[in-house]
């Protein structure tokens, strides 16, 4: 443990000795709980993430240089599965065969809480209103489950010899939830010691001139860095003490290749092999899954460049002209490859974020900040934005990738997110259900099936992961709802 004396030198330095002004009336509890905490933070590191931020939002404010800069995506950087049945089936099996040869991990950033949901649980354990109420942490587990046994299938494999190990970021307050429901939940199905939680980092809250502020007078304010702090997040421990971090982990099982994705999002496809073939193929070290944008004015970010960097622009960057221009050959949105959160990595790109992670800049959100007052040691709960948190986004290492690659997918087979509260008529459970339960539907009709006027049939991701093993449904008409949560069940509902 550093000295009182230290601590007191060296956060003076740093301009916030203003942290260690209650010293002197603390508890010997609340000195050791807050010189940990001092001791631990690379408060240096803060104050040069907040100069960083500070330049790089003044240089964003200036938007016409902005928009000039901003480019669409070069036809050779992007392609897509519409239409393109052949190459697409060249990459799922590129894919498939990378998950049978266990060179495939999952990420998930799952750290925030359903709280514009009404429920206060990680929003991974939330219930969309499925028939099965199975919950989306339960079927993105299901698709890991379906997809080994395809690879395992496909690929002449003994049955529970292929293992994708799912890696799930958590956040400080999710993190316990979190383990506490797989743990309820038997994991699923899936192998306990293939599902590794980790934590999210978190950072100070900041005045807006960069002062760190009290939570209380024995406690910093911080607050998550954002679903971008997945990267510095692979490098920590595990859990306390312990060396093991997420990258030593995917060195031990010889993983090469990962799938990062939103937990929100109830239409993906977790570790998608065609996305991965592809990944694979165009021997990326970074690839971007999209979707079109559904009109100029959609308020979603878009993958395009800067220069000659990748990035992704938010829609408030792009001018009128810019969001209704189209392409002269395909009357398309110039811009129209909407951001998703759905990522491939090569694990050896994961490792290089370091090298070049000082040079990201953390995006600054103003907030209202609850805090002690310094001179009267009150807490204050301001009522406008009084300071800001600094985040960094998935996306913000896209400039920096050497062999970066973009891949287009229909919105309404891998795209449904869950941001609103329940009757809010977009992005909410309703439309989320609706999407999955529509799918459902489709996998059944192109298989051979009909589907009575009013029946509404869900089906299990252990029966099959994008439409395939379907055969028995061919010729039969389903005129009773409910779920198939196996092929046996099928003749129950026809």
């Amino acid at each position: 443990m550093m000295s009182i004396d230290h601590l007191k030198k060296r956060y003076e330095a740093a301009g916030q000795g203003h942290l260690l002004k209650f010293w002197d009336g603390l508890s010997p509890a609340d000195q050791k709980s807050l010189s940990a905490q001092l001791e631990a933070l690379d408060i240096e590191r803060v104050n040069r993430i907040y100069k960083k931020a500070i330049v790089t939002e003044a240089a964003s404010n200036d938007s016409a240089a902005q928009a000039e800069a901003i480019e669409p995506l070069p036809r050779d950087a992007t392609d897509s599965i519409v239409g393109n049945s052949e190459k697409q089936q060249e990459w799922r099996q590129i894919g498939l065969d990378a998950v049978s040869r266990g060179c495939v991990g999952v990420l998930l950033m799952a750290g925030g809480q359903g709280t514009r949901l009404g429920s206060s649980a990680p929003k991974g354990c939330y219930d969309i209103g499925l028939p099965s109420h199975k919950s989306l942490f339960q079927y993105q587990a299901e698709r890991i489950a379906r997809l080994q046994r395809v690879a395992e299938l496909e690929n002449g494999k003994q049955a529970g010899s292929v293992i994708v190990p799912w890696y799930v970021m958590t956040s400080g307050p999710t993190r316990r939830d979190t383990e506490e429901f797989f743990i309820k939940n038997s994991y699923f199905g899936l192998n306990a010691a293939d599902i590794i939680f980790f934590e999210q980092g978190t950072l100070p809250c900041l005045t807006m001139e960069g002062k760190v502020l009290l939570d209380t007078p024995s406690r910093i304010a911080v607050a998550p860095d954002g679903n971008g702090g997945i990267y510095a997040a692979t490098r920590s421990p595990l859990s306390p003490g312990k060396p093991d971090s997420v990258l030593s982990d995917l060195e031990k099982r010889g993983i090469l290749y990962l799938h990062a994705y939103c937990v929100d999002n109830c239409l993906v496809r977790v570790a998608d092999p065609v996305f991965l073939g592809y990944g694979i193929q165009k021997q990326a070290d970074c690839a971007a899954k999209v979707v079109p944008k559904a009109s100029p004015t959609e308020s979603v970010g878009v993958v395009a460049r800067r220069g000659n960097k990748y990035g992704v622009v938010e829609y408030s960057e792009i001018s009128k002209e810019q969001a209704e221009r189209r392409d002269s050959e395909t009357g398309e949105l110039a811009f129209r490859a909407g951001n998703i959160a759905n990522h491939f990595y090569t694990t050896s790109f994961l490792k290089r974020v370091e090298s070049f992670e000082d040079e990201l800049a953390f995006h600054i959100a103003r907030k209202k900040i609850p805090h002690v007052d310094l001179e009267s040691g009150q807490p204050v709960k301001p009522s406008k934005p009084n300071g800001m948190k600094l985040e960094m986004f998935v996306f913000d290492v896209f400039p920096f990738t050497e062999r970066f690659a973009v891949l287009e997918v229909e919105r309404r087979e891998e795209f449904s997110p869950l941001k609103n509260a329940p009757g809010t008529g977009s992005d909410d459970p309703d439309t989320s259900r609706r999407d999955l339960l529509a799918q459902h539907h489709r996998f059944l009709e192109r298989a051979g099936a009909s589907i009575k006027p009013g029946v509404t049939i869900e089906l299990s991701p252990l029966v099959t992961y994008d439409g395939e093993g379907l055969q028995a449904v061919k010729g039969k008409t389903f005129t009773k709802s409910g779920i198939i949560g196996s092929i046996e069940e099928l003749d129950v509902l026809v």
